[in-house]
């Protein structure tokens, strides 16, 4: 039993803020110290670096003369430019004391490109830091060889799996499995049975043998967040019945999950030898259907998994940071499709999350474990870098847009127009947050 696994057990609130507060305060202090180096290096001083707002509750000042200091609220944080007038590094404050030379150190006596490049800094940070995390992850963890070659089997309730870790699956009921695709495409079409003949290489020879049913209503994950999870249910449990039908496949649960209208549903689980009863109300949960379009659907947060585990191979730099690529531009693309399908009404708004949504799934993937936890880090952290991007004032996003006209025009736009644009930017972001935080304690 880890740290995480006791913390879990000692309190649900107080457990979520921790987690949410630790791993926030990680990815504000990324974003921050994006625009702090950037703004270093580009000849930009900064008098303040504050990890939150608010009271401050410890301070230092390094050589370079910038108070780094840690304050009461920590939902957030800021960097303080020499002659800001304020923490938005919008508007300037009294530089008429100022030498010229010292006027350059300031946000506003810099050149365009220094400033502009400082604004983008946040962001960028945070991708990076996503991006790092990602690959550190599939170096750590590997990724599934791509020969079906049998690393652990999990416990089953029925009679007949002689599967041993170290067996190359060459196929199953007769249809061949060389690889992972072919692997696959068998679970598709094979009979509803709970025990199948797998023909398998062990040593130098290939064998008869029973193993389990391909789709078997095996737990393989919780998702953060879900039914499953509020009830107890735990990676390896086996489902053998639903709502007083007996379930033989995973296919045959999600049916009876979809069909449910979201009525309670009782369950019969095997777990560790040992079966007892729950019950569960699946959720609307918005997913993609056989052809990729984002459609409502009731779900109760599970994912299959089969009765042994892969082996994995280990993954080089090169082939980690292709990947992690990937990974990332699918994060983009379902962030930005799923943000469209919500602003033009084809999905419920009940997808946003606002600050007790977040707490909660982080609180949730530091219950399923390390790996969950961190996975869902790169995950904010690239949602507060897109975020931080949007062209609204009080933004970075618009600020690069100020800097962009400055540059058309010759001149930074006029202080009124900056002032009223950052009220109604600043107005904006405090309403959207307030409705995000109106689903939490609305949708269930």
């Amino acid at each position: 039993m880890d740290i995480l696994t006791v913390g879990a057990a000692l309190g649900g609130t107080a457990w979520n803020v921790f987690f949410f507060i630790l791993a926030l305060s990680v990815i504000v202090f990324v974003h921050e110290y994006g625009h702090y180096i950037v703004g270093r290096w580009t000849g930009i001083h900064a008098e303040v670096f504050s990890l939150g707002f608010g009271p401050v509750l410890w301070s230092r000042r390094d050589k370079r003369g910038t108070q780094w200091q840690v304050a009461a609220i920590p939902f957030g944080g800021y960097v303080k430019f020499l002659g800001d007038a304020d923490a938005s590094s919008v508007t300037a404050g009294d530089t008429a004391g100022l030498s010229a030379a010292e006027k350059r150190h300031t946000m506003q006596g810099a050149p365009l490109w220094a400033r502009s490049l400082t604004v983008a800094a946040g962001p960028v940070a945070n991708f990076i830091l996503s991006f790092v995390i990602l690959i550190g992850l599939l170096l750590a963890f590997g990724v599934p060889r791509d020969e079906p070659v049998v690393a652990s089997v999990r416990a089953y309730p029925f009679e007949g799996p002689s599967l041993q870790p170290g067996d190359v699956i060459l196929a199953i009921e007769g249809r061949q499995t060389p690889d992972a695709a072919a692997f696959g495409a068998a679970v598709k079409d094979l009979p509803v049975k709970r025990v199948m003949d797998y023909s398998v290489k062990r040593g130098d020879q290939v064998l008869e043998v029973g193993g389990p049913q391909l789709d078997a209503p095996i737990v393989g994950s919780v998702a953060i967040r879900s039914a499953a999870l509020d009830a107890g249910l735990q990676e390896g449990d086996v489902i053998l019945t639903m709502d007083g039908q007996e379930i033989g496949t995973f296919l045959q649960l999600r049916g009876i999950v979809q069909g449910s209208g979201g009525k309670p549903l009782p369950m019969t689980i095997w777990r560790d030898g040992k079966t007892f009863e729950l019950s569960l109300t699946p959720r609307v949960r918005t997913v993609e259907d056989e052809n990729g379009v984002l459609v409502d659907r009731y779900q109760i947060g599970i994912v299959s998994s089969l009765a042994f585990e892969f082996e994995v191979r280990n993954v080089g730099v090169w082939e980690a940071i292709s990947l992690s690529g990937q990974q990332m531009a699918g994060i983009f693309s379902g962030t930005f499709s799923g943000l469209w399908h919500i602003v033009t009404g084809q999905i419920s708004n009940c997808n946003l999350s606002g600050a007790i949504g977040m707490a909660e799934s982080i609180g949730d993937a530091a219950r399923i474990g390390v790996q969950s936890l961190i996975f869902l880090m790169a995950v904010m952290s690239l949602g507060v870098g897109v975020l931080n991007l949007f062209p609204i004032p009080v933004l970075d996003g618009g600020h690069l847009v100020f800097h962009a006209y400055e540059a058309v025009m010759r001149r930074p736009p006029p202080e009124r127009a900056l002032r009223v644009m950052m009220t109604v930017g600043l107005t904006l972001v405090i309403s959207v947050m307030l409705f995000a935080l109106s689903r939490d304690l609305i949708c269930v």
